[in-house]
């Protein structure tokens, strides 16, 4: 993307008198139209965004009646959110916005349409057999996977349907998408968003984000959904301290990646970043902790549970699965994971203190093809049960990075680092609770560096 093509730019434009939000957002809805967005939306409202662009007020409004995306596991009064899946087909329509829409809405947001996503919000791939998978915008060589479980809102945001993408993130749904199609997701500190009128998996990891072009975007989106100024600062690289730990956050991770992420790291000291490698062997210790399905399969079977009983047949296969997985978790299980996170995350966070962000590759490999992970045809028994071992496979390689923050009650943002040319890699920038604006800072100088803006 161009730094003209920002939310940033496009707001300064329109109040310069240079375009119009009617202007904006019929471009807009003619990308949410192309070839390159099929199966982005679930559900489109191109009238209603042209006659909220016509009604905002750049001068005063932030969204300055630009187009927003929204995933469609959160309530838009007087739509169904169907959490993209069948099974909630027959449900009532909303009665009233999930706190997050009210709060863009009130902003200035035109709402573009509710995006595709991973059924329930259940996988870091972004497959949805139900309504089809879009395809990862950013990929030019052959169709590849868009990341999930946000994978519409990364589409409408790259493709340059929507300035920015509402989406959710429980282990990696904001990041791994950005990451994957070359743009910018922050996930907050999650008790700064309401959960109110999402559909959930997870209450305890659940947080409502959002995913932009820019990090300068990401903080305008994150200050209108969590009611709160971001504390600004401009201190150079030079002044920050950052930790990169070399223990699971590589395991696996392909050509492409680990040279974007080292010639970052060497831009980042040449520019004066004091960067070390740190020990975190807790690190270590979150497979064993989620063995046996963690929060999201306990939390999302208990939701879900009453569902089941009558509409099993009509969930996709894997992630039935993966919800099932709850019904075997006890009560003393639960409380024991509860209490293992807390003792983890203060382990983790004393072993940060210090550091103003740790660095790590968002994922540890680029967008895999779609081909080999899409559900099988049911007509080659041993075909389909390799495209379901390739699918967890990289679902878990996919989930495995960003999802320590959402164990560890952080913040995150995922910024692109790749060159030119390259497949899209992403960067992510982290630290324990309430650090969100720290995170955000370092985030905003990184991007400086990497891809200097107009101002």
């Amino acid at each position: 993307m161009t730094p003209a093509q920002d939310l940033h730019s496009t707001r300064q434009r329109l109040l310069s008198g240079l375009s119009t939000a009617r202007t904006e957002i019929e471009l807009t809805i003619t990308h949410a139209t192309s070839r390159v967005c099929e199966h982005a939306f679930i559900q489109t409202d191109f009238d209603g965004a042209r006659a909220q662009a016509a009604a905002a007020d750049p001068a005063r409004q932030p969204l300055a009646g630009l187009a927003v995306s929204v995933k469609d596991l959160f309530d838009v009064a007087g739509q169904v959110s169907r959490a993209g899946s069948l099974v909630l087909n027959d449900a009532a329509p909303a009665r009233q916005d999930a706190v997050a829409v009210a709060r863009l809405r009130a902003a200035g947001a035109a709402l573009i349409g509710r995006t595709n996503m991973t059924e329930f919000a259940y996988s870091g791939v972004g497959i949805n057999p139900h309504y089809g998978t879009p395809a990862n915008a950013a990929a030019t060589d052959l169709p590849r996977v868009p990341g999930g479980s946000s994978s519409g809102a990364a589409v409408s945001v790259a493709t340059g349907a929507a300035f920015v993408g509402l989406g959710s993130d429980t282990g990696g749904s904001i990041r791994i998408p950005a990451a994957l199609q070359g743009i910018v997701g922050f996930k907050s500190t999650q008790r700064l968003v309401p959960l109110d009128g999402t559909v959930p998996l997870s209450f305890t990891l659940d947080t409502v984000c959002a995913m932009t072009r820019t990090v300068r975007d990401a903080i305008t989106a994150h200050e209108i959904l969590a009611a709160r100024r971001v504390v600004r600062s401009h201190a150079p690289l030079a002044h920050y301290r950052m930790a990169v730990v070399p223990h699971v956050m590589f395991d696996g991770i392909d050509t492409t990646v680990a040279h974007a992420f080292e010639r970052t790291l060497q831009a980042l000291r040449d520019a004066g970043a004091r960067i070390e490698e740190i020990p975190l062997p807790a690190l270590g210790e979150l497979a064993g902790l989620q063995a046996s399905g963690g929060f999201a399969a306990a939390e999302g079977y208990a939701w879900h549970r009453h569902l089941l009983a009558d509409h099993a047949g009509r969930y996709d296969p894997r992630v039935l699965s993966r919800i099932q997985r709850g019904a075997t978790i006890s009560a003393a299980d639960y409380i024991d994971l509860r209490q293992a996170r807390r003792s983890w995350i203060a382990r983790v966070e004393q072993a940060l203190a210090g550091y103003d962000v740790v660095l790590s590759p968002t994922v540890p490999v680029v967008a895999p093809p779609l081909a080999g992970v899409l559900p099988g045809t049911g007509q080659d028994a041993a075909q389909d049960a390799a495209r379901d071992e390739a699918f967890f496979r990289i679902n878990g390689l996919l989930l495995r990075n960003p999802s320590v923050v959402n164990m560890l009650d952080g913040c995150a943002i995922s910024l692109p680092c790749h060159a030119p040319g390259e497949l899209a890699v992403g960067l992510m920038v982290w630290q324990g609770a309430m650090r969100d604006d720290v995170v955000l800072n370092t985030a905003q100088q990184i991007e400086n560096l990497l891809r200097p803006q107009q101002p």
